[in-house]
C-alpha cells in the first residue's frame, strides 16, 4: 500500500473499508490537512493548538471518506478539502466568543474610509482611520487581523453578527443547482476583476495567500513586512473586496 496513491487508497477503501487502510489515508492526507492549518492565523485561545487543529482536521477527513463517491469525475483530494477546511472552521467558530460589539465594528471600517476618502481626497491612513472610530491604533489592528484569521480559508460566504466567513472562489464539487453554479461563477469572475483593480502590493499578497497557497509567514518573509502586518493588509482588504461587490451588487 506504500506505493500507492491517496487516489488508489481511498477507491480501494470505497470499495471494501478497513481500519488499516483507513489509517494509511489518513497518514497520507496529513500533509493536506497541515497545507489548510497553516494558512490559518489560530486565535490565542485555550484548544487552538495544532494537535486540536489536526483534530478537527482528521475528523473531516474521516467524514470525506465515509461520503465520497469514487464513481463520480472529482478527486478525492478535492473533495476531501473542502470537508477538512469546513470541519476546522466549525471548530474555531464552537470555541470563539466573539463579542457583538466587534462584530459591528467589521462593518464600519469601509464606511469609515469610504467618508474619509472623500473629506481627504485620497485613502486614509490606518491612524485616521482608527481614530475616527474612535479606537486605540492596536486594537484596529487586531480587528483587522481578526477579520483575516476568520476568513483565512477562503473567500467565503458573507460574514455578519452570526457568520464569520466571507466569500468562496473555488467551485464546489457539490453544488447543487445549475443556479447555484451560476452564482458561484460570477461571484468568482467579480472577485477576480476586484482584485485585479487593487494596488500591486495588495494584489501580490492576495494572489499568493489565496491562488499561490502560501502562508502568512512566507508572505512576511517574501515581502520583507511582518505576518502581522500581512495578516491586517489581508483584513482590510477583505472588508474592501465585499464592500465593493454589495455595492455591484454581485452579493447581498
Amino acid at each position: 500500500m506504500g506505493n500507492k496513491t491517496l487516489q488508489e487508497l481511498v477507491e480501494t477503501y470505497c470499495k471494501s473499508p478497513a481500519d488499516g487502510l483507513r489509517n494509511s489515508i489518513i497518514t497520507k492526507s496529513m500533509p493536506l490537512i497541515r497545507s489548510i492549518i497553516g494558512k490559518i492565523n489560530r486565535p490565542d485561545k485555550p484548544l487552538t493548538q495544532r494537535e486540536d487543529l489536526e483534530s478537527a482536521g482528521i475528523s473531516g477527513l474521516i467524514q470525506a471518506m465515509d461520503t465520497y463517491d469514487h464513481e463520480k469525475n472529482i478527486q478525492f483530494n478535492t473533495y476531501a478539502y473542502y470537508r477538512i477546511r469546513g470541519n476546522i472552521i466549525d471548530y474555531l467558530r464552537k470555541i470563539d466568543q466573539l463579542p457583538r460589539k466587534q462584530r459591528k465594528n467589521y462593518g464600519q471600517v469601509q464606511e469609515v474610509i469610504d467618508r474619509k476618502s472623500q473629506e481627504l481626497g485620497r485613502e486614509p491612513s490606518d491612524f485616521e482611520i482608527a481614530t475616527e472610530m474612535e479606537m486605540d491604533i492596536e486594537d484596529y489592528y487586531k480587528l483587522l487581523s481578526n477579520v483575516q484569521q476568520r476568513n483565512a480559508l477562503s473567500l467565503d460566504t458573507t460574514f455578519d453578527d452570526d457568520s464569520n466567513s466571507f466569500y468562496e472562489v473555488h467551485a464546489n464539487p457539490e453544488s447543487e443547482t445549475p443556479d447555484r453554479n451560476l452564482e458561484r461563477k460570477e461571484l468568482a469572475e467579480g472577485l477576480k476583476r476586484k482584485i485585479g483593480e487593487l494596488e500591486e502590493r495588495d494584489r501580490l499578497i492576495l494572489t499568493l495567500y489565496y491562488y499561490e497557497d502560501m502562508t502568512m509567514s512566507e508572505i512576511a518573509l517574501l515581502l520583507k513586512l511582518s505576518e502581522a502586518r500581512i495578516s491586517q493588509i489581508v483584513g482590510k482588504l477583505l472588508i474592501q473586496l465585499k464592500h465593493d461587490l454589495i455595492k455591484e451588487e454581485i452579493v447581498s
